[in-house]
């Protein structure tokens, strides 16, 4: 209240002057604790750190231990962190027994609130087969799609029934990487990808025990995401573009992702056609935490390919430029199975993907090279700049872990235009020798926006 310059200072002993009392809320404060392998999460607990509330981070691969340094407190073993955390956080998919989804489910029947998958979630986003039957059990149109454990009995098939596919490595207990092998066939008679696997059967076969020959729908790719509090989904939800290849114009490898432009909706008929209808399978596996569908759009319908049943990386960046709420208290919300009403900014958020060799490959030579390199800055201004594999070493920030993933960069404006001209001003303001990135992050948006709303996707 500002102070009248009328009114008589007064030492609160004159019962005829009235008194206001001031009653402050009481800060939000947690104690989170972070449970990740490679430190994919870090941006997120500093955020959470920032908010003012406690956060630990146990990071279980030893190439990526340095990954937060400085940012956030780490610890050797999370396990014994347990009772001190309100919040455990889990931040990635990992098959089998010591998986993060079984944990995080045996926590939940222990009474400890978690944010995080479940087994079942786990499986939809590992096992394509899995996730196909799902998503058609539950009442999405899926594409045709046939499942093979043998490549002399695909070369068959495809022999027998010409046409375009898309080859789909299953990751189930495998190397994860040996997913980025997908290839979609461009030819109507399918002799590309006839020609690839028949090429390549004898190596792939001692790699790739399982994979999948998908019907190729051509149209636009679209996703569709949401929190989910145990529940029920948490509006609004994000829609979303991903940039999946490393060159501009979707050349080259897989590299998870380069870049994301998204914005917040309320729920829509592209998420009632979708994700919505996984409502009842999140309840019974109890769910908290981010959950995406990608799809094929076109005049003819929205096809669903796959699920991302935790927090997206560059994703969970994008979503905080967006995300007014404090993060630590809607985590903590949502844990507890309760309604939040989450506040976002209108118009659209871009997320780039800034990387350094060896970016998206594993090389122990050129890791040597870039490692401990500082990360400056022209301007201390740091909107909009998160974090990636950094540490912070006597206030200076500096690459750490074995990927080359560097930071994440976000523009947020009423215009994707606008949004896209502020995330790439930011980059310029970054200082980091032979850094790379996308330059056509949220550029399709253009081209694709007008027939995705004649379809009557948007």
């Amino acid at each position: 209240m500002e102070n009248d310059q009328n009114q008589k200072p007064t030492n609160g002993s004159d019962d005829n002057i009235p008194t206001e009392e001031i009653v402050t809320e009481p800060k939000f404060s947690k104690k989170f604790l972070f449970v990740t392998d490679e430190a994919l999460s870090v941006d997120l607990a500093w955020k959470i750190k920032q908010e003012g509330n406690e956060v630990k981070m146990y990071v279980g691969n030893e190439a990526d231990q340095d990954i937060g340094d400085g940012f956030v407190d780490k610890v050797d073993d999370w396990k014994v962190n347990i009772d001190w955390a309100d919040v455990v956080v889990f931040d990635d998919v990992i098959a089998g027994e010591n998986g993060f989804g079984k944990m995080a489910d045996e926590l939940r029947v222990k009474g400890k609130l978690v944010v995080g998958g479940s087994a079942y979630t786990d499986r939809l986003e590992i096992d394509r087969e899995f996730g196909q039957e799902e998503m058609k059990s539950a009442g999405m149109l899926v594409l045709a799609h046939w499942d093979f454990d043998n490549f002399g009995d695909a070369i068959e098939f495809l022999k027998a029934n010409p046409g375009r596919y898309v080859f789909k490595p299953s990751e189930g207990d495998l190397d994860w990487h040996m997913k980025n092998l997908l290839f979609i066939g461009h030819e109507e008679d399918g002799k590309d990808l006839l020609e690839v696997l028949e090429h390549n059967r004898k190596s792939w076969s001692r790699r790739i025990k399982r994979f999948q020959l998908q019907k190729v729908a051509s149209g636009a790719e679209i996703a569709v995401g949401a929190f989910f509090n145990g529940h029920d989904f948490i509006t609004p939800i994000n829609i979303n573009f991903e940039h999946k290849k490393l060159f501009p114009g979707d050349i080259g490898p897989p590299t998870g992702e380069m870049g994301t432009l998204m914005f917040w909706a309320e729920p829509n008929g592209f998420f009632r056609d979708t994700l919505a209808k996984m409502l009842e399978k999140l309840r019974a596996c109890k769910y908290v935490g981010y959950i995406d569908v990608n799809c094929i759009a076109n005049a003819r319908g929205v096809y669903p390919l796959e699920f991302t049943s935790r927090f997206g990386y560059p994703t969970i960046s994008i979503h905080m430029e967006g995300i007014q709420s404090p993060m630590g208290e809607f985590l903590y919300v949502i844990a507890k199975g309760d309604q939040y009403p989450l506040k976002v900014q209108r118009g659209f958020q871009v997320g780039v993907v800034v990387a350094v060799p060896p970016f998206p490959y594993r090389d122990e030579k050129m890791l040597q090279i870039y490692k401990d390199i500082s990360i400056l800055f022209k301007k201390s201004n740091l909107d909009g700049i998160h974090l990636g594999d950094v540490k912070m070493v006597e206030n200076d920030w500096k690459l750490a872990g074995k990927s080359g993933y560097a930071l994440v960069v976000t523009g947020s404006n009423s215009t994707v235009a606008d949004a896209r001209r502020q995330a790439y001003r930011r980059i310029d303001n970054i200082m980091l020798q032979n850094m790379f990135y996308r330059t056509d992050i949220g550029a399709k948006w253009f081209a694709e926006s007008d027939e995705l709303q004649t379809w009557g996707v948007l």
